[in-house]
């Protein structure tokens, strides 16, 4: 059921571009909207790893710094028939994780060095299988796509908007039915930018609350990864991650920079309590 609403969620937002784009632009808008979104996708497929450790700062993290990470790491590739990640670190104290890459052959995972030294090996493992679950799911794909066209989105609405302040929205207003149509077209562009938001962090609520269910059936512990979510949760409001820039709060297992009040109805991540509800039921469903 979540592939099919996250298929469902990324139709919509591909119809939305192009909507948008035919607005502003009649048919070349809309050949213009296709283009960018493909041209965008494409650079976002091949370089999403090195996009990813160039935004966070992340280094290839050796084995000797960090041997209970990629002793979990091989315990839970082996399970899964999984290739091996490559594995970094970001400097940072806040406990947080995240993976990237186009699929299982190309991934990285990449841990904050708050995450080596708050969390047991258990919660630790938890976490790198919510990670290697979200590479195994083609997750990373899917929330990259997202991401692109909801900024594919805004770079459209921002050129009408400044198309129509210099007239070139008026012409084409008369043009096609007058001041009807230009409402319309002001609306779309308002409204387009929202459409995108809400449908970017519906597809990413969908796809953490899949992660953390194929990740405890991989550490095979779900209490691990809700002792970790709830750790990092908790130093993540007191601490939110500094300097980072938020069109990459998604990729991480919790939001790093907690959203409060209204901001919190936009949030890409789903409620820690409700994940952790969820990964509590698995663990008293599980066989013993």
């Amino acid at each position: 059921m979540n592939y099919f609403k996250t298929l469902i969620l990324m139709a919509v937002l591909t119809v939305v571009v192009v909507l948008l784009g035919w607005l502003i632009g009649g048919e070349e808008g809309l050949v213009f909207a296709f283009v960018l979104a493909l041209a965008m996708n494409g650079a976002a497929y091949w370089f999403s790893d090195r996009i990813a450790v160039s935004m966070t700062r992340s280094r290839p993290l050796p084995e000797k710094e960090a041997p209970g990470v990629y002793r979990a790491l091989r315990e839970l590739t082996a399970h899964a028939s999984m290739p091996m990640p490559r594995v970094y670190l970001m400097p940072a104290d806040q406990p947080n994780a995240f993976a990237a890459g186009r699929n299982p052959q190309n991934a990285i995972v990449s841990v904050t060095g708050g995450l080596l030294h708050m969390l047991d090996y258990e919660e630790l493992k938890g976490v790198l299988a919510h990670e290697l679950a979200h590479i195994r799911n083609r997750d990373i794909l899917i929330s990259t796509v997202a991401a692109v066209m909801a900024g594919a989105l805004v770079f459209i609405a921002r050129m009408g908007m400044f198309g129509m302040m210099f007239g070139g929205g008026q012409r084409r207003s008369s043009d096609g039915g007058g001041a009807l149509i230009g409402l319309i077209r002001l609306l779309a562009l308002i409204l387009a930018p929202l459409a995108a938001l809400l449908i970017r962090m519906a597809i990413s609520r969908t796809r953490e609350y899949g992660a953390d269910a194929t990740g405890a059936k991989l550490s095979g512990n779900p209490r691990g990864l809700a002792g970790a979510l709830e750790k990092m949760e908790s130093y993540a409001r007191r601490r939110p991650l500094a300097g980072l820039n938020d069109a990459a709060s998604h990729m991480f297992i919790i939001n790093p920079l907690p959203a409060r009040g209204f901001s919190a109805l936009f949030s890409t991540h789903p409620p820690i309590r409700e994940r952790i509800e969820r990964l509590n039921r698995l663990e008293s469903n599980r066989p013993r």
